[in-house]
């Protein structure tokens, strides 16, 4: 787990990829490998989320692939199932998170409390997603949070680009960033903000 965690926190990145037809897997994902960024999340927001998963793990093998807005045990077991090699969700599961410590997958639950933070705690979680970012607070949310919650790490997720992306890695708590902001626009466009960010994570991690 903390070796896929470590390759996170390298590539400094975590795309959030929601896919509408299979055919549309290839082409955002290989926009990404060409910018520099070869993580993607890919959710479970659409009917064609599983295949999307499957169709990239098979197609992008050296891709860092995940599956995110991961609700159930359900959909956890089945994006496992077919190769996803870490689980996202919007908020905390108990059941996801089991599926996970069962299967030795990395799970980043979704949280925004105190409260929420402790809960993952119990359950042996410190590596969190900190969604959505942009509402609950922010950055100064976060250190306020790392000040109570020294063990944790975090991957904001909502309200993070390219313009504040230096600030927030620059923060040593911070994982890696995620966001949907990565994938926007045509492959070119997507290529250009990913080779951007990956700049910005290069001038801050080396």
């Amino acid at each position: 787990m903390f070796a896929i965690e470590n390759e996170i926190r390298k590539v400094g990145l975590v795309p959030v990829v929601v896919l509408n037809s299979v055919s549309e897997t290839e082409p955002v994902l290989r926009a990404l490998t060409t910018g520099g960024v070869p993580v993607a999340e890919i959710c479970y927001r659409t009917a064609c989320a599983p295949e999307c998963l499957k169709t990239a793990v098979k197609e992008f093998p050296n891709m860092l692939i995940g599956a995110g807005t991961v609700i159930n045990a359900e959909q956890c077991l089945e994006a496992i199932r077919y190769g996803a090699k870490f689980i996202v969700s919007p908020g905390l599961s108990d059941a996801v998170a089991a599926v996970c410590q069962k299967e030795g997958i990395p799970y980043l639950p979704g949280v925004v409390t105190p409260t929420e933070i402790m809960h993952a705690l119990e359950l042996g979680l410190t590596t969190l997603k900190f969604f959505p970012a942009g509402v609950y607070g922010g950055l100064k949310a976060i250190k306020a949070l790392s000040a109570a919650f020294p063990q944790c790490s975090f991957m904001p997720t909502g309200g993070v680009d390219n313009s504040n992306l230096k600030e927030f890695i620059s923060f040593d708590k911070i994982l890696a960033c995620g966001g949907s902001w990565m994938v926007k626009g045509s492959q070119a466009q997507i290529i250009q903000t990913c080779q951007e960010a990956r700049s910005i994570i290069t001038e801050i991690r080396g």
